[in-house]
């Protein structure tokens, strides 16, 4: 049996992170993986979904080029072209993770995993050998996949999930979007970008019912401007797959409607990936479909830890590579901060871009804080007009009191590497006052931050 000091279930953003920092910090380390290093996120997430939005601007750039005083005729899209390029990326990634685990010497495993009481995993390859092996400390990162609802069971072709979405043989000509977050808008402005007719329909009143409700009404009026149609608090009650297409029912307010589709796509969350890895065997404990972790993802079994998106914090790429840090840098007996749930950026990449951190207007107000909230359109900043690019807005909402910067919310082209800013100065306890004192470069987008904050102490100067 082999020994090992620490072993990663899972090679996902969460478990390739921890698994190098492991081994940075001397630990003997190894990762089992059953599919693609860099799990969902390199390889059917976060990043082949970034290529395929990426031509679908430039494809709206081209459309669009006479706006800039130049001349695109007849542009046309190849489909399959488009995807093939989105596989070509995260096959670049999962290749650059596998030259990062020989680099940090970390020995992959290739198969199932399931943990075993007594510090052990079993692994089981694809021609049904098992191999137990053992460690110190076990993390799991398994991850989670595409949530199915019980009135829109998928069945990989007309009802579909992420994965599928991503590398559909034919591009539909209607497409029905259920679910407005992240990766619902996302697949929404590619489709229609590509030319297909989308519906989104949303459970909430608001679309990314995350967001501040300014940020929801400003991206469903860009997304219904451009032609999408979207149904809030509007629900799928069941689909009907027997004919060439997909129907529908969709309740609403109003009453009951049958959309006709070729495919509907379910985008209703996810669905962490808990069940047949062993964890009734060893006794760790869940609750609501999640591994119960302290602040250093310790379960309750002793030598057994969990990260990402299995845990109860946000389930996002970069929280996972955050946890599982913490993780390790703790086994290795570093001093380390619980990580401040409250001070994660989520971002949505479809165009316009979403980002925020913190609270929205509504959470503060609840919260029972004396607030000084300031918005800066793109509309008024040199750098978004000169790029055409003039849509969205940055607001943010500061403590009146003590001037601490409860929030920031965004909407325009690229403000998803924008959001950073808030991030550290949040992580800084940086005031509203420091912030407005701090000179942005002009012209920039990121003036839009600082000018938001200006307005907010009645200071702004291009409004």
């Amino acid at each position: 049996m082999s020994k090992f000091d620490i072993i990663v279930l899972g090679s996902g953003p969460g478990g390739y992170v921890t698994a190098i920092r492991a081994s940075q910090l001397g630990f003997k380390t190894a990762i089992i993986e059953k599919e693609s290093l860099g799990g969902v996120c390199l390889n059917w997430g976060c990043i082949p979904t970034k290529a395929l939005l990426k031509s679908a601007q430039v494809f709206e750039y081209l459309k669009h080029a006479e706006d800039y005083g130049l001349s695109a005729k007849d542009v046309e899209h190849d489909f399959d072209a488009v995807v093939k390029r989105s596989r070509g990326v995260a096959e670049g990634m999962s290749k650059g993770v596998q030259f990062l685990m020989k680099k940090n010497k970390i020995e992959v495993i290739n198969g199932v995993g399931k943990v075993r009481p007594g510090k052990k995993v079993e692994v089981k390859t694809e021609n049904g050998d098992t191999t137990e092996y053992s460690a110190d400390n076990i993390i799991i990162a398994t991850g989670a996949r595409s949530r199915e609802l019980p009135s829109l069971p998928q069945d990989g072709k007309k009802v579909i999930g992420y994965r599928e979405a991503m590398s559909l043989k034919k591009q539909p000509k209607k497409m029905i979007v259920v679910g407005s977050g992240a990766i619902g808008m996302e697949f929404a402005y590619f489709y229609h970008s590509m030319g297909t007719e989308v519906t989104v329909v949303e459970y909430m009143p608001n679309i990314v019912p995350v967001e501040d409700e300014d940020i929801s009404k400003q991206l469903e009026r860009s997304f219904k401007k451009s032609g999408v149609k979207i149904k809030t608090s509007a629900e799928v009650t069941k689909v009907d797959t027997s004919g060439d297409g997909v129907k529908a029912t969709v309740k609403t307010k109003k009453g009951e409607e049958v959309l006709e589709a070729d495919i509907v796509l379910s985008a209703v969350g996810i669905k962490t990936n808990i069940e047949n890895i062993g964890l009734e065997d060893v006794g760790i404990a869940t609750d609501r479909d999640k591994v119960l972790v302290n602040d250093y993802y310790q379960t309750n079994i002793p030598g057994y830890y969990a990260i990402g998106d299995i845990t109860p914090g946000q389930a996002l790429a970069h929280v996972a590579s955050a946890e599982g840090i913490i993780c390790v840098e703790k086994l290795a007996g570093m001093h380390v901060e619980a990580l401040d749930y409250g001070n994660i950026p989520g971002c949505t990449y479809c165009i316009p871009e979403v980002a925020s951190v913190g609270l929205t207007e509504k959470a503060a107000k609840e919260k029972g804080y004396d607030l000084k909230i300031g918005k800066f359109p793109f509309s008024a900043s040199g750098k978004a007009k000169a790029a055409g690019t003039p849509d969205g807005f940055v607001k943010v909402i500061f403590d009146a009191k003590y001037g601490e910067w409860l929030g920031c919310h965004m909407i325009g082209v690229g403000v998803t590497d924008m959001i950073a800013e808030a991030v550290v100065a949040r992580k800084l306890e940086t005031t509203g006052h420091e912030v407005l004192k701090a000179v942005h470069p002009h012209p920039t987008m990121s003036e839009a931050v600082m000018e938001a904050v200006a307005d907010a102490y009645d200071e702004v100067i291009h409004l």
